[in-house]
């Protein structure tokens, strides 16, 4: 084995082949996966056999295998998790990223890659209004991002307070004082865990009405503060959408000498609309940014990106230098991630951001985002609560009790019209719409919510 398929063409078709087929029938097929996850782990199996196979014949078997175990979540009914669907052209871009198989780490292993990312990182930079002058790192999603930003946050706040963290590490650092509203995303907190800062160490400030910070409680807790800070915010609340007073937020850190990181995994996106980025007002005050290219700008997986206003603590917390490892001599792509081997996931990104360009980025925001509020006006004519101020593209739905509304869910879900999750939201649960698919329309909100009220009224 090892060598090339007599027909590498017809082998790379039949898989786009099989991925076209299944896009161009995501709007008809159910939501949910046929099978349950024991059935499909059950189909997939087996003892690995002591010989290989044509690659023609593994694709074959995978397509059949996989059928049952797909969930329609890259499709217009799909209102789960904060989740986009791939653009064409990003798809396309990513099966070349594939094909081309480019290690994106620096311009010695691939000119074009870095390019690219530069291109790319420019352009998303100009939309979020983010510093032309921050750094970009192409990571994985808003874990990475959140992570490697924070990271370049230690750095920063101990080399400040005199102390090199990369070299001497944390045992007898000076103390980091961390802060961050209590309804961040959990992702901060297996950041703090990660970088060996604690998530226990961390200081929950108070939020307001729909989820955003509180700057008095804030305010309260930096009265007299010195020392290393570093301040987590947020753009766009898991539940409710909503953004913190960003500007007014990143002012205050400032002037106790901290960092402000913003977790802006979709709520960034509110930037690029002319009626929606009073939501993040004062942006460009934080120090770093974490954000998802996977979510809003409907690029594949896995995509996300990090800035930082300080290109050089970025840098310093994660590049590395070693005898074999060539380099132009300038700061590289992987001087900003964490991966050394990673495939080109910049090429997406750049293809999505041609494919809409500046009008269609903010065309699908503020589509979506009028769609979270049809949602939230035909539900609540039909009988349903709406928990939150919709300001974005999330939606929070109660059907009366907890167990009544946890009913209609899973019924939903059943149903295979749409799919929707749950969550529980100062001490309530209930059902969280997330609209964040370029694909979406009125008509996927109408059939939706007639089959959200068929459910409440069945159940």
């Amino acid at each position: 084995m090892g060598e090339q398929p007599a027909d590498l063409r017809q082998l790379f078709r039949s898989a786009a082949d099989h991925a076209a087929e299944y896009r161009a029938t995501l709007a008809e097929r159910p939501v949910r996966a046929g099978k349950s996850a024991a059935e499909v782990r059950a189909d997939f199996q087996r003892p690995l056999a002591q010989t290989g196979r044509a690659a023609d014949e593994v694709i074959e078997e995978l397509v059949g295998l996989a059928e049952g175990g797909l969930v329609a979540s890259a499709g217009p009914r799909y209102f789960g998790f904060v989740t986009g669907g791939a653009l064409p052209a990003a798809s396309a871009a990513d099966m070349l990223a594939v094909g081309w198989d480019q290690n994106a780490v620096n311009s010695v292993m691939s000119p074009m890659t870095m390019a690219a990312e530069q291109a790319a990182g420019g352009w998303l930079k100009d939309l979020l209004g983010i510093p032309p002058a921050a750094s970009v790192g192409f990571v994985t999603g808003a874990q990475a991002a959140n992570t490697v930003g924070l990271a370049a946050a230690r750095n920063h706040v101990l080399a400040k307070a005199g102390w090199d963290v990369e070299t001497n590490g944390l045992n007898g650092a000076p103390r980091v004082r961390l802060l961050a509203g209590d309804e961040r995303h959990a992702t901060i907190d297996r950041s703090l865990r990660l970088l060996g800062l604690g998530s226990g160490s961390l200081e929950l400030v108070r939020t307001k009405t729909n989820g955003v910070i509180d700057l008095a409680d804030l305010r309260a807790r930096l009265v007299d503060h010195e020392g290393p800070l570093i301040v987590c915010l947020q753009a766009g609340n898991v539940n409710t959408g909503a953004s913190d007073a960003l500007g007014e937020a990143c002012d205050l850190i400032h002037e106790y000498g901290g960092w402000a990181h913003v977790d802006g995994a979709f709520g960034l996106w509110a930037a690029v609309s002319p009626d929606l980025r009073d939501q993040v007002a004062g942006l460009e005050l934080a120090d770093s940014w974490g954000c998802d290219g996977h979510k809003w700008l409907n690029v594949p997986y896995d995509s996300g990106f990090v800035f930082c206003a300080h290109p050089d603590p970025h840098a310093a917390a994660l590049a590395y230098s070693a005898s074999y490892l060539v380099t132009s001599g300038e700061r590289e792509p992987g001087d900003y991630a964490m991966e050394s081997s990673r495939r080109a996931r910049g090429l997406a990104v750049w293809a999505g951001l041609q494919e809409l360009g500046r009008d269609g980025v903010t065309e699908v925001v503020d589509r979506c985002c009028a769609l979270a509020r049809r949602f939230a006006e035909q539900l609540e004519k039909g009988g349903c609560e709406i928990g939150n101020e919709v300001v974005l593209n999330q939606v929070l739905v109660s059907f009366g009790s907890d167990e009544d509304t946890d009913r209609v869910i899973a019924a939903v879900q059943a149903g295979g019209v749409c799919w929707m999750g749950g969550t529980t939201w100062r001490g309530r649960r209930y059902m969280r719409i997330s609209v964040s698919n370029h694909l979406t329309t009125e008509a996927d909100v109408d059939l939706s919510t007639r089959a959200i009220l068929a459910a409440t009224r069945a159940s």
